[in-house]
């Protein structure tokens, strides 16, 4: 019908009032409304979805020469130009029966025969050198040993045997309400019974289940371990468009999946922990290969929180990640998690330390300290942890790692540790030469890391270091009971002026 035509508009505007007429102004900006939303949402899928310039080149522009080879079964020989249809298509027909022949001969395989077979094939990749540069579907074969003592033990005191039976009912209690109200979702918010997702992880999700594998499996819950492997092996995904915080994901997801696997042998642990490896490797793309806080997973870009003095990364993040990435080598086969981690190490090396102190931030572009302070609370902690444990881990053969933890501990005692005037031992913050003097809770955890190293530094150290973690222990437990303390005594102010309102 021609727009232009009277018959054409007449046409039009019959169909109009067929349609329309019998609505009013407000029915018709709703029904406008509607039109346009669905059209907006037409063309954001096409042009916003993903691999939407695959659909956009093989819908709208395909040439109409590809389009009549598709159809027709055959493809042009750039060479010779001349069509050779019966060729390609006895070759298709010859490699498919092919791969009908072999894939029902692997079937009628026993699945050990398969398994066994797979890990000949893998063996074979590592002897000719092709394992290190494998990826996470093509990992190198791990012969798997399941640690000893990590469960099947009661104990024999019954008092310790209640405390552990209410510790796993209480775990029984938080699981059932997270998978009731929150399952998948990083956390769930008890209050309100919502689960919440923390921008810590982008859009990333199942932190909680990640994170709860190896507690199920030690406290041997089984059927809630095997329910989370199966989210793991279908659910978890880290193939999006989501800014993540490199220092959290490697916690909880890196390190769950580590220790799931090292607990339970289940290859879908090592090999979601190897993906998730390669995908936070870009961070490390810096001048000086300290590595950047937050990071797009599918972009690979990374940048630093915009609070963090001048765009540094900080101490407790770009140093907590040596653990997980030594295992993500030994595990993968590729050396590269661990020299990037190891590379830490020696950046911090070469750069002079005030007081032998580790000051929070470094600028990871310049290579240099941002502002000086000092602290072994938040921004600092786990650094220290990971010096130790990293000694630790390697039986004690790091020595890199067990020297730069000794070292850090004698500034630490040196320039930090303070006590008060009511003779409780705390660990002070340092900023420019200048002490400030107060400890905060996460700082509480340097009571257990000094009474783990006591045992394996100076042999006229051990005794003193194990002094000093009880202190600082102590002056923890004294700041939980006198807040309490405080707490009841702010009960009873309130009580007495409630009673005292009610009596005027």
């Amino acid at each position: 019908v021609g727009l232009r035509s009277r018959s054409g508009i007449n046409f039009f505007q019959r169909i109009y009032r067929l349609l329309f007429g019998h609505l009013e102004l407000t029915e018709k900006f709703i029904l406008l409304l509607v039109f346009s939303g669905f059209i907006t949402l037409c063309f954001g899928a096409i042009f916003f979805l993903p691999d939407s310039s695959k659909l956009l080149s093989g819908v709208f522009f395909r040439s109409s020469s590809v389009e009549a080879e598709t159809r027709t079964g055959t493809v042009s020989d750039t060479s010779t130009g001349t069509g050779k249809d019966e060729k390609i298509l006895a070759k298709i027909r010859k490699d498919h029966e092919k791969a009908l022949i072999e894939a029902k001969d692997t079937l009628q395989k026993r699945p050990n025969e398969i398994k066994q077979d797979i890990n000949s094939d893998k063996a074979k990749l590592v002897q000719n050198g092709q394992g290190k540069g494998a990826k996470a579907d093509s990992l190198p074969f791990v012969q798997y040993v399941r640690p000893p003592g990590a469960t099947g033990h009661e104990p024999a005191d019954p008092d310790v045997k209640a405390k552990r039976a209410k510790i796993k009912e209480m775990m029984q209690f938080s699981w059932d309400n997270y998978k009731r109200y929150a399952w998948g979702s990083n956390e769930l918010r008890p209050v309100s019974k919502q689960g919440h997702s923390s921008n810590l992880f982008g859009s990333l999700k199942g932190a909680t289940i990640v994170d709860a594998l190896d507690t199920l499996y030690i406290m041997e819950m089984y059927d809630e371990f095997e329910a989370a492997t199966e989210w793991v092996e279908m659910n978890l995904d880290f193939n999006m468009n989501a800014e993540i915080s490199v220092f959290e994901v490697n916690i909880r997801f890196v390190g769950g999946l580590l220790s799931a696997y090292y607990l339970s042998g289940k290859e879908v642990f090592r090999r979601k922990a190897v993906e998730l490896g390669e995908k936070l490797l870009p961070a490390f793309k810096t001048p000086t290969g300290i590595p950047w806080a937050l990071l797009n997973l599918k972009s690979g870009i990374g940048r630093n929180w915009p609070w963090a003095s001048g765009g540094s990364s900080i101490l407790a993040e770009y140093g907590t990640l040596h653990l997980e990435f030594m295992h993500l080598s030994e595990l993968s086969g590729r050396p590269v998690f661990a020299e990037k981690v190891m590379n830490i190490r020696k950046v911090l090396n070469r750069l002079d330390k005030p007081q032998g102190l580790y000051p929070n931030y470094l600028n990871p572009n310049s290579g240099q300290w941002g502002q000086h302070h000092v602290s072994v609370g938040g921004l600092g902690d786990s650094f220290y942890e990971y010096l130790l444990k990293a000694w630790l881990m390697s039986d004690k053969t790091d020595e890199e790692g067990k020297k730069l933890y000794y070292d850090a501990l004698q500034a630490i005692e040196k320039n930090l540790i303070r006590k008060s005037s009511g003779g409780l031992t705390y660990i002070a913050e340092w900023k420019g030469g200048l002490l400030e003097h107060k400890m905060g809770h996460l700082t509480c955890f340097a009571g257990g890391m000094i009474a783990l190293g006591a045992d394996g530094g100076p042999d006229d150290k051990t005794g003193h270091q194990m002094e000093l973690a009880a202190e600082i222990a102590r002056t923890c437990h004294e700041s939980y009971a006198r807040t309490s303390e405080w707490e009841n005594c702010f009960e009873n102010v309130e009580r007495k002026i409630l009673n005292i309102s009610s009596n005027k």
